[in-house]
């Protein structure tokens, strides 16, 4: 058996994109079926009638803002005699910072500067306390919920500064409104009082992160599953279609051969081809069948150890003499070590019958190791001469169902002639029992 001339680059866990026409029946299903689209789900359908009262959420909170800011401003106005009258200028005002709330979902760094500069202009005017801060508040934490925090800071302290300004700093000639007396316990609970709007604030934006965080890494989580599973198939995919086609293979051309001089013997091939045939036909649907869903049973016994009388009657069938020999005490194994265990005789099997002259080959399984299982595929060549067919993977593919768990594929050819494969593969106690 004679190994690739060349080792095959090891194949991405994320395989390349194909265009919908030159990508195969199974990788579409795949994706559909294992990962999600690029683009995230479809929007679930909605009636008109939720999709316009979403639409039109903005306006509907632009709208309460605005009463609440005009009628409780007109009502903390009766209380404050001492500050200016509400004006057309001041409704105005009042009207102003709500509707720019509009903005807040699409234009939140707008709505910050907007609904900041509207609200210094009501205090740098004198007009009454109140409930104006409602609209300047609401776009300060949607801007730091989105991710503006040096906007919505800078719209706090740039008013904060006017409000001081105007209030204890500028001559009284200037003010609109009397100078107000500083007390120092009022002026700490508003600095109190925005610090605290604004943690709150950068909280939710911390959770909001936090979760959109987590839904991207679940996200990436499910994709390399679906990406796992896709290359866990390929690889069944792979090894049961290399030994099948190749035995077929082989009895084609004895059929042909033998097709006009023994026709009995070329009637024998022609059976061999249909039991292969048939075989293969029904693992493929078995690894296939995974596709429709959990709950579908299998069709035939899952791979294993306890199958290799049928390797090697596949492989006499072709001329290929196995002999197996087992080494202590046989002990039960899980599906996935059975499987590669099998998989790597299967495909250890298939590269003698491709690339190697000689009609006789070895299977040793040592079970002396209770941790480890060892498993020896040897022929004594010598190799084919000439390229002898197949992808040059099947090394590759062995190693990766090995290091899936821990195991290690060594291959290369014996001192004296021919060619061994030995895989090691960890059977831990809490497997075995």
């Amino acid at each position: 058996m004679m190994p690739p001339t060349s080792q095959p680059p090891e194949p991405s866990p994320v395989p390349p994109s194909e265009s919908p026409s030159g990508a195969s029946p199974l990788s579409l299903s795949l994706s559909s079926s294992s990962s999600p689209s690029p683009g995230g789900p479809p929007e679930p359908w909605r009636p008109p009638w939720v999709r316009a009262a979403r639409a039109g959420l903005p306006v509907g909170l632009a709208a309460v803002v605005a009463l609440v800011q005009v009628v409780g401003s007109g009502f903390a106005a009766r209380h404050q005699g001492e500050r200016v009258p509400l004006d057309a200028f001041g409704y105005l005002l009042l009207l102003v910072g709500p509707a720019l709330l509009v903005l807040r979902g699409r234009r939140p760094v707008a709505a910050v500067a907007g609904t900041s500069v509207v609200t210094a202009a009501y205090l740098a005017a004198g007009y009454p306390y109140g409930p104006v801060f409602a609209s300047w508040v609401i776009a300060c934490c949607s801007a730091i919920g989105r991710g503006h925090r040096r906007a919505a800071w800078a719209g706090v302290g740039g008013v904060y500064l006017v409000h001081v300004l105007a209030t204890f700093v500028l001559p009284d000639g200037w003010q609109r409104a009397p100078r107000s007396k500083f007390v120092w316990q009022e002026e700490l609970g508003l600095l109190a009082w925005l610090l605290l709007v604004l943690a709150i604030a950068e909280l939710l934006r911390f959770r909001r992160e936090r979760i959109a965080a987590h839904r991207a890494y679940r996200q990436q989580l499910d994709q390399r599953r679906a990406n796992e599973e896709r290359l866990k198939m390929a690889r069944e995919l792979h090894d049961i279609l290399a030994h099948s086609l190749s035995l077929i293979n082989i009895q084609a051309g004895v059929a042909l051969a033998l097709l006009d001089r023994r026709p009995e013997e070329a009637r024998t091939a022609l059976v061999t081809i249909k039991s292969t045939s048939k075989e293969a036909l029904g693992e493929v649907r078995q690894v296939l069948a995974t596709l429709r869903g959990p709950g579908e049973a299998p069709r035939g016994p899952a791979p294993g150890l306890g199958r290799l009388d049928e390797l090697t009657e596949q492989a006499d069938r072709v001329g290929l003499a196995v002999e197996v020999l087992e080494d202590g005490e046989r002990r039960p194994l899980s599906a996935t070590v059975d499987l590669t265990a099998f998989r790597i005789v299967q495909e250890a099997l298939t590269n003698v019958i491709r690339h190697s002259v000689a009609r006789e080959a070895v299977v040793v399984l040592d079970w002396r190791d209770a941790a480890v299982l060892v498993v020896r595929v040897e022929d004594p060549g010598p190799a084919v001469v000439g390229d002898a067919g197949g992808s040059g993977s099947g090394l590759v593919g062995m190693r990766e169902r090995a290091a899936a768990f821990g195991g290690t594929i060594t291959a290369g050819p014996l001192p004296g002639g021919g060619f061994r494969v030995r895989a090691e593969l960890p059977t831990p106690k809490a497997e075995s029992d």
